[in-house]
């Protein structure tokens, strides 16, 4: 159906639901071959809000704000429900200061598990309705793992799920420049014993693989959060992986002291970083990625989520000028294929009819491909169509988001803010450049958590 013809389907409308429809970025009915329409109507046909108004605050400002709202028309037009959305870059004070005060919208997307998980335990959250945790084990890629993420403990100590995600971020990935690996007849690897053997061999060919820094001001460090993560998930179990972010594995257990010494393989082995270990070290993560584009190249890769695209040289096209590869595991741990990520969910703080809906609505394919087919959206869903995607970079990223066996959200992330965000990074960057061992600079960590749970 045409822009112009729906234009004059709703001059002539006299209903409510059709004039909303001149919001909606896609009409209906239209490009059958990327959106599930079905899933649309058949919500429609079930789902009648006429009247009641939802209330939803998140973390999305500007044009992540925009694209969520968006979404956020299809449900006013299938229900008859008007849904206000407001944004924070404070979100995560706004909303504890919001539900202490008895005053919480009916949902709040949280962009941390730790966040919800804590708001579950003081019995801010109300369980998703039922079903929606088989919902996310049956139709979500990883096994259980998207099910366990949000999955928390309410006030009495029981198990439920609390938050539905939706929309994810990918860390797992090496950036390089195919021209240049073409030239020196290098292969994109398939395994961890391949990546290091590449890596080895760009250095005794002359070069230098990598390109790493762990610079981001009062941040400085947490890149190499993301490495050790990232090993962390290709050495371990999930299980286990577990256990260190909630210290039940110590920080400086053994285990985790050899997932820092790899990471070190590969920025304080000399030569393997451009710049050496003090670079890498003080390095801004922005300018990181540029000596990929240097003629000749400074470095062959850079290890960086999917957001690292924004802070290539201007007209840098992903895809073409600059590609990315999955981190890859070990061949030899049979850990399967584990990724890194980061995401938001969605959990119900104050409970309504309309908010059960807006849940059930997010289990739709056709809520996650109104986005998909704009910009910076990837899902785990395996029911959306890949077809929706804006471009194949993102196809491409959200493959290797549906391929995993594990995932497993930023572990930085969840760990208490006195150590995820500060002496994490800050044992890192001391490890980095060799003021401390691998088992000081765990041992620095652990002693911290001692400290607050004292």
């Amino acid at each position: 159906m045409t822009k112009h013809l729906m234009l004059g389907i709703a001059a002539l409308a006299l209903s409510a639901g059709l004039a909303n429809a001149q919001d909606l970025k896609f009409a209906p009915g239209s490009d059958g071959d990327k959106f599930d329409w079905q899933s649309y109507d058949q919500f429609k046909s079930d789902t009648d809000l006429s009247g009641e108004t939802l209330t939803i605050t998140g973390p999305w400002t500007g044009n992540d704000k925009a694209l969520f709202e968006s979404v956020l028309a299809y449900f006013e037009a299938a229900t008859g429900a008007k849904v206000n959305y407001s944004g924070s870059e404070s979100f995560e004070q706004d909303i504890v200061i919001a539900a202490k005060a008895g005053t919480p919208p009916n949902i709040a997307v949280f962009p941390q598990p730790g966040l919800a998980s804590d708001m579950a335990r003081q019995g801010y959250l109300t369980p998703m309705p039922d079903g929606t945790g088989d919902w996310i084990k049956n139709n979500y890629a990883a096994g259980k793992s998207w099910e366990d993420l949000s999955t928390y403990k309410n006030k009495d100590g029981e198990a439920q799920t609390f938050t539905f995600p939706f929309k994810a971020d990918l860390k797992s990935l090496v950036w390089y420049v195919p021209e240049n690996f073409k030239e020196a007849g290098y292969k994109v690897p398939e395994t961890m014993e391949d990546l290091k053997s590449l890596t080895e061999q760009i250095k005794a060919d002359g070069g230098t693989p990598w390109c790493i820094g762990l610079g981001s001001g009062a941040a400085t460090g947490w890149p190499a959060t993301d490495w050790v993560e990232d090993i962390m998930l290709r050495t371990q179990s999930p299980e286990t992986y577990d256990d260190w972010v909630t210290n039940k594995l110590k920080f400086n257990d053994p285990k985790v002291v050899e997932a820092i010494k790899d990471y070190g393989w590969f920025a304080k082995t000399p030569g393997f970083a451009e710049g050496g270990e003090q670079a890498v070290a003080t390095t801004d993560f922005r300018d990181s990625p540029k000596g990929l584009f240097d003629f000749p190249p400074k470095c062959y890769m850079h290890k960086q989520a999917s957001f690292i695209p924004t802070f290539f040289p201007e007209g840098t096209k992903v895809g073409q000028d600059v590609n990315f590869f999955y981190f890859p595991a070990y061949a030899d741990k049979d850990l399967g294929k584990p990724v890194l990520g980061a995401g938001t969910m969605f959990g119900i703080t104050k409970d309504s009819k309309a908010a059960e809906a807006f849940i059930k609505f997010l289990e739709t394919p056709i809520a996650s491909e109104i986005w998909m087919a704009q910009s910076g959206f990837l899902t785990p869903n395996k029911n959306v169509n890949p077809a929706a995607f804006a471009n194949d970079v993102q196809r491409h990223m959200n493959s290797i988001l549906l391929d995993a066996t594990t995932f497993r959200f930023d572990g930085s992330d969840q760990m208490p803010g006195e150590i995820g965000t500060d002496a994490f990074w800050k044992a890192m960057v001391a490890y980095t450049t060799g003021d401390e061992t691998a088992q000081e600079a765990a041992d620095a960590v652990q002693k911290r958590w001692d400290s607050i749970q004292k």
